[in-house]
């Protein structure tokens, strides 16, 4: 997933003493660490095909009648086969929501008219959302994301799968080859092919060796 020049940041984050900034590789600059996790998330979604990081100023009107402005913190792109309207996003802890919503109140309103009116949607993200299992299981698939395996061993481990019906990984090892010492080394084919989606199982509960697993083949 990388970003291109469509939606360039409109605002520029710099590195400061108040909060956690960084960059996350293919999507670009974050300044909270929920936000970069919704950011793994998102780059790990294969339905999402660009992110855009501070996309957009949008203009509202205070509460006290003067004027204001706003940056969403980004846009989510997904692929046209999946034909999903793209969606504007604010990031934002719970608690600070709570501590401030006279304030932020105006800007969603604003952000969310602004979205419509492109045909967009606009939603706000919290760690309710975000820091969940799923979170957790993409974060541990991730290196297995875009490692390579050769053809028929994949292969092979789908079939048995499939002949299986539903195993955990445990017992698919077990499956596979009697040596302890092969069965490592089939660990990552496995974590690689749930990454990759060839291997259904249920992400919104954490991935052990006794999750279900099943063949897409």
């Amino acid at each position: 997933m990388n970003s291109n020049s469509k939606y360039p940041p409109v605002r520029t984050i710099r590195m400061n003493s108040r909060s956690v900034t960084g960059t996350v590789p293919g999507i670009g600059a974050y300044e909270s660490t929920l936000e970069r996790d919704l950011m793994e998330i998102l780059r790990f979604d294969p339905e999402v095909l660009t992110v855009y990081p501070q996309p957009v100023r949008v203009e509202f009107v205070k509460s006290d009648g003067s004027k204001g402005e706003c940056y969403p913190d980004g846009l989510i792109e997904f692929k046209p086969e999946f034909s999903l309207l793209p969606v504007l996003y604010e990031v934002k802890y719970r608690e600070d929501f709570r501590a401030n919503w006279r304030e932020l109140i105006p800007k969603f309103r604003a952000a969310k008219q602004f979205a419509f009116a492109k045909g967009w949607r606009f939603e706000v993200f919290t760690e309710r959302e975000i820091r969940t299992p799923y979170l957790s299981n993409v974060k541990f698939l991730f290196p297995f994301l875009e490692r390579k395996f050769p053809e028929p061993i994949t292969t092979w481990v789908l079939q048995i799968l499939s002949d299986l019906g539903e195993a955990d990984p445990d017992f698919l090892l077990c499956a596979l080859c009697k040596d302890k010492g092969n069965r490592a080394e089939l660990i990552p084919v496995i974590w690689h092919l749930v990454a990759t989606e060839a291997i259904d199982c249920d992400l919104e509960i954490p991935l052990t060796m006794r999750t279900k697993l099943r063949a897409f083949i």
